[in-house]
């Protein structure tokens, strides 16, 4: 189906009515898998014309989005991630784990953004951070698209990485995400270092529910309850 390639009207807004020099995009990848962590990209563009083809990496081709998020590293002004690791997200939650590796991913950048465009509805970043939601960011902004292809790339090799170890249970092919293969591994093999203990899919394997962890943490405990989550497999 063809689409509208990103823009960077936003970017441009928040130029324009805050006096922003520096605007990064910021975008996840992770939130719904069982394994691994979540990671987020932070990137900052500019206003050059982005390379070609350029979309949110859920709608590009694996071949296709590897081979852009190589070309986007060089293109980019600067860019930087950070991960909160499967045990922060069982003991924080799902929101604090992001608000906490996109900390990483913004204060890793070489310079301070001025204001911070972030993909999806709820702004998880807060304070100190000056932020616009887009919804639908990562195919209608340039800065977040590029963030979303480095992400998705990035996250994906690592889970390669660390699968390597754990080869039933396919990380290099399902990223940590549920599917077939990583479904039955668990079932067969249990919960490997990697697996986020305090999630759901650990009620239906009764030979590893004692693994399960309960979430303590009172900050999490609330912004869970308040719904904020949402999940993009």
């Amino acid at each position: 189906m063809p689409y509208e390639p990103p823009t960077h009207t936003v970017e441009r807004s928040l130029r324009a009515t805050t006096g922003a020099k520096v605007v990064a995009g910021v975008d996840e990848v992770g939130r719904g898998a069982w394994a691994g962590p979540v990671t987020v990209c932070a990137a900052v563009t500019g206003l050059r014309r982005p390379p070609e083809g350029l979309t949110d990496s859920k709608l590009l081709t694996p071949k296709r989005r590897t081979a852009l998020a190589d070309q986007l590293e060089d293109w980019v002004t600067a860019h930087a991630l950070g991960h909160s690791s499967p045990q922060e997200i069982d003991e924080l939650g799902m929101t604090a784990a992001l608000r906490l590796a996109a900390s990483r991913a913004l204060e890793a950048l070489p310079v301070r953004p001025d204001a911070v465009i972030l993909d999806g509805k709820h702004d998880y970043l807060g304070e100190p951070w000056k932020v616009r939601t887009v919804i639908k960011g990562d195919q209608s902004c340039v800065v977040v698209a590029a963030a979303s292809v480095i992400a998705k790339v990035r996250r994906d090799a690592l889970m390669a990485e660390l699968g390597a170890a754990y080869e039933d249970f396919g990380f290099g092919d399902n990223a940590g995400y549920p599917s077939p293969v990583h479904r039955a591994a668990l079932e067969a093999l249990g919960p490997t270092p990697y697996h986020r203990l305090s999630w759901s899919y650990l009620d239906a394997l009764p030979r590893w529910q004692h693994l399960k962890r309960v979430r303590s943490t009172p900050e999490a405990v609330a912004l869970e309850a308040g719904g904020q989550l949402g999940f993009d497999f």
